[in-house]
């Protein structure tokens, strides 16, 4: 049967709207819960750093590769038919990591959660887009922009504090937080069924084809603007996600799982936060803050982890995450506004392959420093690196004003 999105305000596109925002919240929790429970898997099964990058980087992986193949069918099937499958791989994964502790199933687990999250958080973003504009015609969209990063980042803060918490005060602490969040994201997604459909899925003609990028020509600088800042934001968190709890452990000799997961909530609580804050800036005051203070807590950051400092790492996890929390506002909200209507979540598909390539590649090429250099130069040397990047984004902002 054939769906066809309906057209004028309604209130049941307006309870959707907070299903859907609940069911991506607690999917992307559940991606991140990981991150405090890492100890519990080096002291049972011996892991280096090395293996946690490598477990981590196996996520972003997929991620990656599900934004590539599939982050814009719902452009084509819907959104909820693709919200269903991509929560229900998050829930198999929870079953995997809830059966066994072996790299292998846990590296499969990982991959198969990333795969998830690539094909749901361009729908859930262009679904919540969609069904603010149905359920509340005419209104400005700043709630959804705030609403739909605040879900996605918002859930990822999350994901650490919970499981942390439930590791530290919980019986079993490897069962119970997966066992939470699965209950969570089964719930959201039963309330999502009954979500109205936004996508007119009668398409004659259509044929697959990879992830393609198609905005306008005119608005390509703003758009690989939006893709830079993103790749930057997401390369902090994916960071604080992998290796920040192990350097806890082991160079700070703080064993607190509830500690770890507080710090991991850190960054992406200050980014939901300074979304909300900062909701009716204009977008390029929101770029220029963001990337100044991704910038300076980056310098923390690395100052913190080469002088040993606890306080200094927590101060540069917040102002790491308000900059990277405008920075991605400023992202989503600038694609949601170029992109056709018919190709929205394709684009929003491209902007999280390059967010997730950022969670991704800077991390991995750390941990592997890490085996050859002392944990000093490697930080320098992936400080250096990002601090380039941040200066291709903000030459990317830059010139996307002048443009516009």
């Amino acid at each position: 049967m054939i769906e066809t999105p309906l057209r004028t305000g309604s209130a049941h596109h307006a309870r959707g709207f907070w299903a859907v925002a609940f069911l991506f919240a607690a999917t992307m929790g559940f991606a991140s819960a990981p991150a405090p429970l890492y100890v519990f898997y080096v002291d049972e099964q011996g892991w280096g750093s090395f293996v946690i990058t490598a477990v981590f980087a196996t996520y972003g992986a997929g991620v990656a590769i599900s934004l590539f193949l599939a982050g814009h069918l719902s452009d084509r099937f819907g959104r909820r038919r693709m919200a269903g499958p991509a929560v229900l791989l998050n829930v198999l994964a929870a079953l995997i990591f809830l059966s066994t502790h072996e790299l292998g199933w846990l590296l499969l687990a990982r991959l198969i959660s990333g795969i998830g999250v690539g094909m749901l958080t361009a729908t859930a973003t262009a679904h919540l887009a969609e069904l603010h504009r149905i359920g509340r015609p005419g209104a400005p969209t700043t709630r959804v922009e705030v609403v739909s990063t605040a879900a996605n980042i918002g859930g990822l803060g999350l994901g650490p504090l919970v499981s942390g918490a439930l590791a530290e005060w919980a019986p079993r602490p490897l069962y119970t937080p997966y066992a939470v969040f699965a209950f969570l994201m089964v719930l959201g997604l039963l309330a999502v069924m009954a979500v109205p459909e936004t996508v007119d899925t009668d398409q004659p003609g259509w044929r697959y084809q990879p992830q393609r990028v198609r905005v306008p020509a005119d608005a390509r600088g703003a758009y690989f603007a939006a893709g830079m800042a993103s790749f930057v934001a997401f390369a902090m968190f994916g960071f604080f996600t992998s290796l920040v709890p192990s350097f806890l452990a082991d160079d700070l000799d703080l064993h607190s799982h509830l500690v770890a997961g507080v710090v991991g909530f850190s960054i992406f609580g200050a980014a939901a936060l300074f979304q909300v804050l900062a909701g009716s800036w204009p977008r390029r005051r929101l770029y220029v803050t963001g990337l100044v203070a991704l910038t300076a807590g980056l310098l923390l950051v690395v100052g913190a982890l080469l002088s040993g400092t606890f306080w200094v790492l927590v101060v540069g996890a917040l102002v790491t995450g308000a900059g990277s929390g405008m920075s991605f506002k400023a992202a989503v909200a600038t694609v949601i506004s170029v992109a056709p209507e018919t190709s929205r979540g394709e684009a929003l598909a491209g902007l999280f392959l390059m967010a997730y390539l950022g969670i991704t590649v800077p991390v991995v090429l750390l941990g592997v420093l890490v085996q050859y250099l002392t944990i000093d130069t490697a930080m320098l040397a992936f400080g250096a690196l990002l601090l380039v990047l941040l200066g291709v984004a903000a030459r990317g902002v830059t010139g996307a004003g002048r443009t516009s």
